[in-house]
C-alpha cells in the first residue's frame, strides 16, 4: 500500500489536469474578489461594460463549467488509476480502507478550505462526499457508466426545466398581484405567497447596492469580519445547493471520467482523428449552445427569468464543450512542440491539490488582507490571475526536482495510508 510511483504516472492526465487547474481560476477568481451577483451577473458588480463586458462573454462563451468538468472527470479516472495497480499486487480490503480514508479527510479538507480561506465555490467538499460513491462502481463497464451519467445529467436538466417555469409562474402571478393592489383590490393567501417569494428571489440573485456594500464593507474590515460574512454562504453551499445541484453535477462527471479513462482517451493513444472528432463535434455543439445563451443573457440586460430560461440548456453547452476541450488538449499533448510548457502544466496537474488551495490563499491575502475586496474590476483580476499562472508553472516543476510530492499531497497521502513517506527524492 503506497502511492503512485513517478514511473506509473501517465503524463497525459497530469497535463490534462494541470490545464483544467489553471483554467478553473479564470471562473474562481471572481467569487474570490467580488460579492454577488458578479459572477453570474456583471451588471451587480466588476463592470459590464468594455474589456469587463469582453471577459465576461468569453468565460461564459468558453470556460464556464468545462474546467470544473475536466477536474471531475479526471477525480473521477482517479479511483481506477488509485486502485488498479494497487488489485494487480494482490490487495484486498486495506484497498477500500484507504481509498474511504483518502474520501474522508478531502471532505475534512473541503469544509477548512471554504470557511478558513473564505471561499463557497470550493469543491474539495464535493469531490469527498461524491468519492464515498466511486469505489463500488470502478469496474462496471465503461458503456454503462456512460449511461448512467447521461441519466445524471438528465435529472440535472430537468430540475433546471422546473426551476424555470417555477420562476416564471411566481413571477407572473407577482405581476398580477402587484396590478391588484395598485387598484385596490384585495389578494389571495396564495398570491401573498408568490410575491414573497419572488422579491425573496431577486434579492438573492439581484442584491441591490446598499445589500452589495455592506458585504464589502463587512469583506474589507478583516479576517474575522469577512469569515462571519461568509460562513452562511459557505453553509448553503455546502447543504442545500450541493444536495440539489451539486451531488449530480460532480458525480455524473466522474462517472464519464471512468469511462473515458477505461477507454484510454485520457491516455494520449487514440489517434489524431478520434480526437479532432471530439473537438468538431464538442465544440459544433457546445459554441453555438453557449453563444446563444450568452448573447440572450447579454440582450436582456442580465434578465432573471431570461438567466433560469437560458440555464436549461447550460448541462448541453457545457458538456459538449469540456469534450472539445479534451479532445483539443490531448490533440496538442500528441503533438511535438512545447515540451517544456507541457512539462511545466504535468507539474502544476501533479500538484492539483496544493495548486487549488494555493488560489484561495492568495486571494485572501490579496483580497482580505489587503482590503482589496470589491475593488477591482473585472478585466483586472486576470492581471492577479497571470501572475498566479506565471508562479505556479515555475514553482510546481522546481518543486518535484527536489520533492516527489507537492506539500498538501504528501499531507493527504500521509493521512491515506496512515503511515508516513519520504518526502525528498
Amino acid at each position: 500500500m503506497e502511492p503512485v510511483r513517478a514511473q506509473e504516472r501517465i503524463n497525459s492526465v497530469d497535463v490534462l489536469r494541470g490545464v483544467a487547474l489553471l483554467g478553473i481560476l479564470l471562473m474562481n477568481v471572481v467569487s474570490l474578489s467580488l460579492p454577488d451577483p458578479a459572477y453570474w451577473d456583471p451588471s451587480g458588480h466588476g463592470g459590464d461594460s468594455g474589456w469587463n463586458l469582453r471577459i465576461f462573454f468569453i468565460n461564459n462563451l468558453l470556460i464556464e463549467g468545462t474546467m470544473r468538468g475536466i477536474f471531475s472527470m479526471l477525480f473521477g479516472a482517479g479511483v481506477i488509476l488509485f486502485t488498479a495497480v494497487k488489485e494487480e499486487k494482490g490487495g484486498g480490503l486495506e484497498i477500500a480502507n484507504a481509498w474511504y480514508r483518502r474520501t474522508i479527510w478531502l471532505i475534512l479538507f473541503g469544509i477548512i478550505h471554504a470557511y478558513f480561506l473564505i471561499f463557497p465555490g470550493e469543491v474539495l467538499f464535493y469531490y469527498g462526499i461524491v468519492g464515498l460513491f466511486l469505489f463500488p462502481v470502478r469496474k462496471v463497464p465503461p458503456a454503462r457508466l456512460v449511461l448512467f451519467s447521461a441519466f445524471l445529467i438528465m435529472v440535472l436538466v430537468l430540475i433546471k426545466i422546473a426551476d424555470y417555469h417555477d420562476v416564471k409562474r411566481i413571477y407572473e402571478e407577482t405581476i398580477v398581484a402587484e396590478e391588484m393592489l395598485a387598484g385596490g383590490e384585495e389578494i389571495t393567501a396564495d398570491q401573498y405567497e408568490s410575491m414573497n417569494t419572488w422579491y425573496y428571489k431577486l434579492a438573492s440573485y439581484k442584491p441591490d447596492a446598499a445589500s452589495r456594500e455592506r458585504v464589502i464593507s463587512s469583506m474589507r474590515s478583516g479576517y474575522f469580519p469577512a469569515f462571519k460574512t461568509m460562513a452562511p454562504y459557505v453553509r448553503f453551499m455546502q447543504t442545500e445547493y450541493f444536495y440539489r445541484n451539486g451531488f449530480l453535477d460532480a458525480l455524473s462527471m466522474m462517472l464519464l471520467g471512468m469511462a473515458l479513462f477505461r477507454w484510454r482517451i485520457f491516455h494520449g493513444e487514440k489517434k489524431y482523428r478520434f480526437y479532432g472528432l471530439m473537438v468538431l463535434l464538442g465544440y459544433g455543439i457546445g459554441i453555438p449552445v453557449n453563444w446563444y445563451e450568452t448573447t440572450t443573457y447579454i440582450q436582456s440586460q442580465f434578465d432573471l427569468i431570461t438567466y433560469f430560461r437560458l440555464n436549461q440548456t447550460y448541462d448541453l453547452g457545457r458538456l459538449t464543450l469540456t469534450m472539445g476541450h479534451v479532445g483539443l488538449i490531448m490533440i496538442c499533448i500528441k503533438l511535438n512542440f512545447l515540451k517544456v510548457l507541457k512539462r511545466a502544466i504535468a507539474a502544476v496537474g501533479r500538484m492539483a491539490l496544493t495548486n487549488y488551495v494555493m488560489h484561495s490563499f492568495i486571494a485572501t491575502i490579496v483580497f482580505i488582507a489587503f482590503r482589496q475586496y470589491g475593488q477591482w474590476q473585472r478585466y483586472e483580476l486576470y492581471y492577479l490571475v497571470a501572475g498566479i499562472w506565471l508562479f505556479q508553472l515555475i514553482f510546481s516543476p522546481l518543486w518535484l526536482k527536489y520533492f516527489r510530492f507537492g506539500p498538501l499531497e504528501w499531507i493527504w497521502r500521509r493521512l491515506t495510508y496512515g503511515r508516513a513517506f519520504l518526502l525528498s527524492h
